[in-house]
């Protein structure tokens, strides 16, 4: 039997599938923001019921599969893991609680692009842990900073409301970060599937309790409203980023990061085809200059792993939240 060809980097050779997949991953995530904006629900509403329904498929598998290492996070050792996934599943809902409400406020092309900043702040979380940042980094922080003041400013012109939902979306950037940051420190030891799960439900818990207390309202939503809430699940959520997982066997991760900035414009798109919104004309190089700067992060992050890793393994991209 002969054994299956492999790249210099120890991948499979690009295939056709893997393209198909990486395309319809981006398809799927650009779907997230424009789905958000349809719906007629508000915007926690909809973050709540995505998780919950999330949890709800996943819970089943987990408990089936994952049930002794659900186990070992409740005893000795393994409570540190537990916390962590914990405290991700905190930072989600803080990200879920600013980044959706940011794309019924803004336009669905500025609530994605200044919510692409998460590289930024990912960045900036690691130089505060005391790792050290490589030039070409603080050269994309730079451009990604100047290229968010342009689109917020251009937005400031228009409205307060699109300045709210501006700043809204930076927050869910940063929240992002610190999600990432969480889920980085779990999954070292604990299977997607088991970090996934807790992360969704602790994120679904406190959304419900926001919900709650804020009196919003969880239900009496018409059919086409549930319709968006399932494709945000069947798409963002769980399609978009496991395929992203399958195409880490043929691609770098470095390139799938980048590849993912592709959701700003798809998102934009999307929405203009489907939604009738044109992004605000003043903030398109604001936006652009934005992308250009986080792809500049982390493509300088990749580098200087390169530098000080010879022969990286890649690790297995996130389920990012969008």
């Amino acid at each position: 039997m002969p054994f299956p060809q492999v790249t210099p980097t120890g991948r499979p050779p690009v295939d056709p599938l893997s393209v198909g997949a990486l395309a319809l991953a981006v398809a799927a995530v650009s779907s997230s923001a424009p789905l958000i904006a349809y719906a007629a629900a508000p915007a926690l509403a909809v973050a709540f019921w995505r998780n919950t329904i999330s949890v709800g498929l996943l819970s089943p598998v987990t408990l089936l599969r994952r049930r002794a290492e659900l186990r070992t996070l409740t005893r000795g050792a393994g409570r540190r893991e537990g916390l962590f996934c914990v405290l991700s599943g905190v930072a989600l809902a803080a990200h879920f609680a600013t980044w959706m409400p940011s794309a019924q406020l803004t336009t669905v092309a500025a609530a994605t692009a200044l919510g692409a900043t998460q590289p930024v702040w990912q960045g900036l979380i690691a130089l505060g842990q005391g790792r050290r940042l490589p030039t070409l980094a603080w050269v994309g922080i730079g451009v990604a900073v100047a290229g968010a003041v342009l689109a917020t400013g251009a937005d400031f012109g228009h409205s307060h409301r699109a300045v709210t939902g501006d700043l809204l979306a930076v927050l869910g950037g940063i929240a992002a970060a610190v999600y990432t940051a969480f889920g980085e420190r779990a999954r070292a030891t604990i299977s997607t599937t088991t970090y996934t799960t807790i992360c969704y439900g602790v994120c679904a818990a406190l959304l419900l309790v926001v919900c709650l207390v804020g009196g919003v309202r969880l239900t009496g939503f018409a059919g086409t409203t549930w319709l968006a809430v399932l494709g945000l699940v069947a798409g963002a959520q769980l399609l978009g980023h496991s395929m992203f997982n399958y195409a880490l066997h043929h691609f770098s991760a470095t390139t799938i990061s980048v590849l993912i900035l592709l959701e700003a414009p798809g998102a934009a798109l999307i929405a203009w085809v489907w939604l009738g919104q044109l992004p605000r004309t003043a903030a398109l190089p604001g936006l652009a200059l934005l992308l250009v700067g986080v792809a500049i992060v982390v493509l300088g992050g990749a580098r200087a792993k390169r530098r000080t890793e010879p022969i990286p393994a890649p690790p297995e991209v996130a389920p990012l939240p969008d």
